[in-house]
């Protein structure tokens, strides 16, 4: 049953050693994220699942490893606890790897396990994921990552468009309310926004459940909308 959900962005820039000079500019943004994850784990969940974009739709087994050599530095992580020997390949993407990052980071040391999602998952597929994973366990906490439009400004990743803003404010007005509904899935593909599908897997775990819901964060310090929030039953 679904306990408690952050919802946290993940660009690796979070990880400090990635950012690296530029690592207090994001100081805001990790401080929104240690308070989400510390209201996930009051929530006492007994399994944290960890959802973010991927290039193919697939589960991840407590163990699996990561890292973010591919940015330049020889950072490595691990979903959870695991022996030295289980899934010895960086086989997280990069959204996972951020997620786990992050576990580390709140000292969770209780089972978990990880799902990613491209950005074509329609949302009844995404619904069904969720409604799974909140059956997966007593009490279940999600660590849902993903961001919003990476066309804010001319400088974001995917230049200027002139609809982000717009379609921010509504995942933000969302997020702040606990409830996620009618995303526009090829709006948010041309926007770039990567967390449409996790979002909706959020809200099928979610249910009917009322939660008491707070916006910790909304911001484009990159061009690229990032939210942090607490869902909390």
């Amino acid at each position: 049953m679904f306990a408690a959900a952050a919802v946290c962005p993940c660009p690796p820039l979070l990880v400090p050693e990635v950012a690296s000079g530029a690592a207090p500019e994001l100081d805001g943004l990790r401080e929104a994220c240690d308070r989400a994850l510390g209201a996930l784990l009051e929530a006492r969940p007994d399994l944290v699942c960890v959802i973010g974009p991927g290039p193919e739709h697939g589960l991840f087994p407590q163990g699996s490893r990561g890292g973010f050599r591919s940015f330049g530095v020889d950072v490595s992580v691990r979903l959870g606890a695991g022996d030295e020997d289980s899934a010895a390949a960086e086989a997280l993407p990069a959204s996972l790897a951020v997620g786990a990052w992050l576990l580390e980071r709140a000292g969770w040391t209780g089972p978990v396990r990880g799902l990613a999602v491209p950005d074509y998952l329609e949302q009844p597929l995404c619904a069904e994921n969720g409604v799974q994973l909140a059956e997966s366990a007593e009490r279940v906490g999600l660590l849902v990552l993903g961001e919003g439009s990476a066309r804010r400004t001319v400088k974001s990743p995917g230049y200027y468009d002139d609809r982000a803003e717009a379609f921010d404010a509504v995942v933000a007005k969302a997020l702040a309310a606990g409830e996620i509904r009618d995303l526009d899935a090829e709006l948010a593909f041309e926007l770039m926004a990567s967390g449409r599908a996790p979002w909706e897997v959020l809200a099928g775990a979610r249910g009917q459940q009322p939660v008491r819901a707070e916006l910790l964060y909304d911001d484009a310090p990159y061009g690229v909308g990032y939210f942090v929030a607490s869902w909390t039953r």
